[in-house]
């Protein structure tokens, strides 16, 4: 009954927070931006219920599939709405709510049990890192998808109604790096935490996210390096953002999707 409740709560507040951002970022309806975050934020309340209640309850924190993708996108829109609530880039916003209103839908839905459950403080330290890493990152690669769009707009002057309810792209482009930044320095903290508490790679099946997890370090890190050094931007920077987040999913949600979906381990 609760979990009806609170997966209800979290439809509704995404969906008109969102709904309320595209309005306003259209111009069809001037809504002041607090209606919406405040709607999404009630919805980013009920959707950490969904996840954290259970393990409150003494039920184990799952990670599988749909659980995780919950968990990431959750923490995606959290980190989102705090840092984008004072400025226009709040409108992206209405792509990351849609994003967390399916994953909790999903997750809700999904007969999956806890099998892969969080235990031990080490573990769970480990998982609070990665699952900043992912999310801040996660956020960069939406970002640069925009900005990949917003540089080809401008580039063929097609002001449209969305472009210009964006910030600039000079700001954009700030904006991604600060991101990139922010969650390659969890990622490092990531790498590191889990050479420390994580004893046996082989016999808990981690070689290959190991593996795809240092080289996204590697091209995030020499994102940054190319940004630093020779002033990387536009196209370079998106490129560069999106293969690393791609290479980052493949080693988490890739795994998994393949092991519990396909495999139905």
């Amino acid at each position: 009954m609760l979990e009806t409740i609170l997966l209800t709560i979290v439809v509704l507040g995404y969906a008109a927070g969102s709904t309320l951002l595209l309005l306003d970022a259209f111009g069809v309806r001037r809504e002041p931006a607090w209606l919406a975050l405040g709607a999404g934020g009630v919805a980013l309340i009920a959707h950490a219920g969904l996840i954290f209640l259970p393990a409150m309850a003494g039920q184990p924190l799952s990670t599988n599939f749909f659980h995780a993708l919950s968990l990431v996108s959750w923490a995606m829109a959290t980190v989102m709405t705090i840092t984008s609530a004072q400025n226009r880039a709040r409108v992206l916003l209405a792509m990351i709510w849609p994003i967390a209103l399916l994953a909790a839908v999903a997750a809700a839905l999904s007969n999956s049990t806890p099998a892969d459950a969080i235990s031990g403080w080490q573990i769970r330290l480990h998982v609070v890192i990665a699952l900043s890493a992912y999310a801040l990152l996660s956020i960069a690669a939406l970002q640069a998808l925009v900005v990949a769009w917003q540089e080809r707009a401008l580039r063929r002057k097609h002001f449209s109604a969305t472009l210009r309810a964006l910030p600039p792209l000079s700001a954009m482009e700030e904006l991604l790096f600060q991101y990139i930044v922010a969650g390659f320095a969890m990622l490092t903290l990531t790498v590191l935490s889990g050479a420390l508490f994580i004893d046996d790679w082989m016999a808990q099946h981690l070689v290959h996210k190991t593996v795809l997890t240092l080289m996204a370090w590697v091209v995030f890190g020499g994102l940054i390096f190319g940004r630093w050094k020779f002033g990387w931007r536009g196209r370079t920077a998106v490129n560069w953002t999106l293969v690393g987040m791609l290479v980052l999913l493949l080693a988490f949600f890739g795994s998994k999707f393949v092991l519990e979906i396909v495999l139905g381990r």
